[in-house]
């Protein structure tokens, strides 16, 4: 009987998982036959987010030098080998500044899958099927099987790997009533979801819609109902109406969009990273009898490395605006303590200047306590406050703002380790490193200009009135001012949660035993992606790595040189996987 492995989830995770398999094949599988199925309603590679066929509009909010899909000499600790290869950029021939539409990044991690295929010893064979996995069944100890849409005989499989990226979800309560009132008064309500999936054509021309969330859900909601019902920019970065738009009020609990992405590159020393929150400060977390918790255990911690990042560079690039010498600085900060007065003091007395000073706190609540007099006071001051951000975030005096960038990029490959932390650290990690292209936010101030994008700032606030039958939303910023709308459109993916997925294999898996998070992750073993069943441990044939998981990364694909968890992830997994296969052979033989 030849061995089989099912990988439900053909995009860019099930596509790393593959290239580490076939990276570690020959050392740890030899040339033994092994059938590799594929199942994916959309094609191998891009998948579902990063398909080909989609508007030409969206791009990727990373530019084409900063995207590669391959390991590199930083990717450590790595037990299988090490396969460089092209970014995105060296690979489609691009300006490595230029941020790419998402149709070439489909066609790029196509390419990549097809060379993943390619490089699987000839006694490998795969297959794809084009539809959806409904639900694995099988004992723990025999033979698995995959049960698919549109297919009376499963797929049987000594090995599954569940990689199916970002889910549609069940309506939450609250978005369930929001639902409810807006089908009863006849309204339009557009709950979370892929903004490139959702029907935008429900939203009249020249009307209000209340949008909530300044994410990149929300970028891509602006650039499909402005540039994609025909406006234009002009020569003068100005915005053209085409007539057809509607007007979006946009809030959020901050107020104001994602940060731009830094429009510059990187020059000098790198700071020594990770030093203050590696894996010797993981391995301390994870021995406490009781899990960390994320405010008192883990972010000072966290707090204290982006300060070390950010200060580093300070001293290093921009020394006329510290008072001290850095080896006198660097001893004082490494022994005092998170958030300690004492190391306030430090900062105090060595960086004369506050804007120099790092403050995590100010940097997530930049309205928190501002009030607006006016409603055109409000448009102005979030304008200001966006063309500040674009200047500073283009500007190599405020290096210490990419050196931060680094240090969370460092953050975020040690914090996977800790499995389920919640969802603010994820939050905090697309606000100050996962924001848009600069060019998206000169549109927005275009946009605002002219009336088309009008904002509503912190706190935002949305009430179904009963009475009139119409949304009202409110926010902190601006006191007193109601904004009455007969649309609703939530800018935001999902919440990844087993409860409300509307993935019957995931909630199939669920309900057989496989263990969830408070916050409705699936829980899996950080060591190697198995799925945690209640009361049984790690499945011994059941893998799961991506959004859905507590092996959650800041993305299937990276930026070269960062040592990108999903990398790691993907090696662990693969090799325990080949392993395990490797061994069933022996026994079968």
């Amino acid at each position: 009987m030849k061995p089989s492995v099912v990988i439900v989830g053909a995009g860019p995770r099930g596509t790393g998982f593959l290239e580490r398999l076939a990276a570690n094949s020959a050392d740890l599988y030899g040339d033994r036959e092994l059938d590799i199925h594929l199942v994916d309603p959309f094609p191998p590679g891009g998948g579902r987010i990063w398909r080909e066929e989609q508007s030409p509009l969206l791009w990727m909010n990373s530019m084409a030098e900063d995207v590669t899909m391959f390991t590199d000499s930083s990717s450590k600790p790595l037990e299988g080998p090490v396969r460089p290869g092209p970014t995105l950029a060296e690979w489609a021939g691009l300006d490595g500044q230029h941020f790419p539409d998402r149709r070439a990044q489909g066609a790029y991690l196509r390419w990549v899958y097809e060379q993943a295929v390619a490089a699987l010893p000839p006694t490998v064979t795969v297959r794809v099927h084009r539809t959806r996995a409904l639900r694995v069944s099988g004992p723990r100890a025999g033979r698995q099987q995959v049960w698919l849409e549109g297919r009376d005989t499963p797929l049987d499989a000594d090995l599954v790997m569940l990689t199916v990226g970002h889910l549609d979800a069940e309506l939450d309560p609250e978005q369930a009533q929001l639902a409810d009132f807006a089908e009863r008064h006849g309204l339009i309500h557009l709950p979370p979801d892929f903004t490139a999936d959702s029907d935008l054509s429900a939203l009249p021309a020249g009307e209000p819609v209340v949008v909530r969330g300044f994410g990149l859900a929300f970028i891509d909601l602006m650039v499909l109902l402005t540039e994609g019902r025909g406006g234009s920019y002009g020569a003068d970065g100005e915005y053209r109406p085409s007539g057809q738009e509607p007007v979006l009020y946009v809030g959020s609990r901050r107020g104001v969009p994602y940060h731009s992405k830094i429009g510059y590159t990187w020059r000098g020393e790198r700071p020594p990273l990770p030093r203050f929150f590696g894996p010797e400060q993981i391995d301390e977390l994870l021995a406490r009898p009781v899990p960390p918790d994320f405010r008192r255990d883990i972010w000072p911690l966290i707090e204290k490395e982006l300060g070390f990042a950010h200060y580093h560079q300070l001293f290093s690039a921009h020394p006329a605006r510290t008072a001290v010498d850095w080896p006198d600085f660097e001893e004082k900060y490494a022994a005092a303590d998170p958030g300690s007065p004492e190391l306030d003091a430090l900062v105090a007395a060595s960086v004369p200047d506050p804007v120099d000073r790092l403050d995590l706190d100010a940097f997530d609540h930049p309205l928190q306590g501002v009030r607006f007099p006016s409603y055109d006071a409000l448009q102005d001051g979030l304008r200001g406050y966006i063309t500040a951000d674009l200047d500073r975030r283009h500007d190599p005096a405020h290096s210490q703002d990419l050196a931060v960038f680094l240090g969370v990029l460092s953050v975020y490959g040690q914090v996977t380790r800790l499995g389920d932390i919640g969802t603010w650290w994820h939050g905090f990690f697309s606000y100050l490193a996962s924001g848009p292209p600069g060019p998206r936010l000169r549109q927005l101030l275009a946009l605002s200009r002219a009336g088309v994008v009008r904002f509503l700032g912190a706190d935002i606030a949305v009430d179904a009135d009963e009475a009139d039958g119409v949304f009202r939303a409110s926010g902190a910023s601006l006191p007193g001012e109601r904004i009455e709308a007969r649309a609703l459109v939530e800018a935001r993916l999902p919440d990844p949660t087993l409860e409300r997925t509307r993935s019957p294999l995931l909630l199939a898996l669920h309900q057989d035993g496989a263990e969830a998070t408070a916050a409705g992750l699936l829980v899996v073993d950080p060591a190697d992606g198995r799925i945690v069943e209640h009361g049984a441990g790690p499945h011994p044939r059941r893998f799961a790595l991506g959004p859905h998981t507590t092996a959650r990364s800041g993305g299937a694909f990276a930026r070269p040189g960062t040592n990108a968890p999903a990398f790691r992830q993907n090696d662990a997994a693969a090799r325990t996987a080949l392993a395990f296969l490797r061994d069933l052979s022996l026994v079968r033989t």
